[in-house]
């Protein structure tokens, strides 16, 4: 399901710097790791990569709700991500 998501985000977007090809492309790189750091508790320089893209997928999420609140929306439904609270 996560891929079939991730795949219609690319047929979508023809421009793979589009913000929502970039978080696609991020939740796409935290599902697997946290799935390898289920394995592998002590690997703690993979730890530190999930947190500098989690930052970077909150950013680029906090963008997008500024920006168009419409599309920010539709992305967290189709990631099946949660919305963060902004303030």
């Amino acid at each position: 399901m996560i891929k079939n998501s991730f795949m219609s985000i690319m047929s979508q977007e023809e421009n793979p710097g589009s913000v929502e090809f970039q978080i696609a492309r991020f939740t796409n790189k935290i599902r697997s790791l946290t799935s390898h750091l289920e394995l592998h508790r002590k690997d703690y320089l993979s730890q530190r990569g999930l947190r500098k893209i989690l930052g970077k997928r909150q950013r680029l999420l906090s963008y997008l709700a500024k920006k168009d609140r419409v599309r920010y929306k539709e992305l967290i439904n189709q990631l099946a991500i949660r919305e963060s609270k902004t303030r």
